[in-house]
């Protein structure tokens, strides 16, 4: 299957080599492209995206508005944050907004190929490291949702901040893929996580795991 994918980014430059890049892979296809966040949506629900690339600086609607824009929509696509900066609260935000994860400008075809694939299948988290270190030094706040899990449950989302699979989990617990599975949809449930990166983020806010 085919992974289509929309390119927002302000810089005619940067869409156009992302757009050689991506097109250059059979498994991809760029079906669109927006100059500015404001134009992002008529895109996606004319072309119906699996994946959005999504600059967070743009000069009338941010990356972070635009993203919150997308992840309401009833079926809305992933959204990767492609930007400049690593430590930037610009992504961070942008991550808390609903983004499924975030690659720099200056990383390599291979990586930005990889990050698409990645994101598309949400099994599991696009460098955990990185989102560590932006959610370092914030303040923790209540998250309901945390009480609420189960032991496993707690398990299972600790080990999804390693930036685990759901098949490197059932290896760690020795337990099968399809109970990981369950458990990973009750933590995102229990937390009104979109994905493992929300669940990730809420992990980290709540202080259940200290990025420390």
């Amino acid at each position: 299957m085919t992974l289509r994918v929309v390119i927002a980014d302000d810089e005619d430059l940067i869409r156009a080599g992302l757009r050689i890049i991506i097109d250059s892979e059979p498994e991809l296809t760029v079906v669109g492209e927006a100059a500015d966040g404001a134009a992002v949506l008529p895109v996606v629900r004319r072309e119906r995206p699996d994946v959005v690339l999504m600059d967070v600086r743009m000069p009338a609607v941010d990356g972070i508005q635009a993203t919150r824009t997308l992840v309401a929509l009833d079926d809305p696509p992933k959204v990767l944050v492609v930007t400049t900066f690593e430590n930037d609260d610009y992504v961070y935000d942008a991550l808390r907004a609903g983004a499924d994860g975030f690659l720099l400008k200056r990383a390599r075809p291979e990586e930005l190929v990889r990050a698409i694939k990645l994101v598309a299948t949400g099994e599991s988290l696009l460098f955990p490291a990185a989102i560590r270190s932006l959610a370092a030094g914030r303040p923790t706040t209540d998250v309901p949702g945390i009480a609420r899990l189960t032991s496993r449950e707690g398990d299972v989302l600790r080990l999804m901040t390693r930036g685990l699979s759901n098949g490197e989990i059932a290896a760690e617990l020795v337990v099968g893929q399809e109970t990981v599975k369950t458990h990973v949809g009750n933590v995102l449930t229990k937390l009104g996580a979109r994905d493992r990166t929300q669940a990730v983020i809420a992990a980290y806010e709540s202080g259940f795991v200290s990025p420390r």
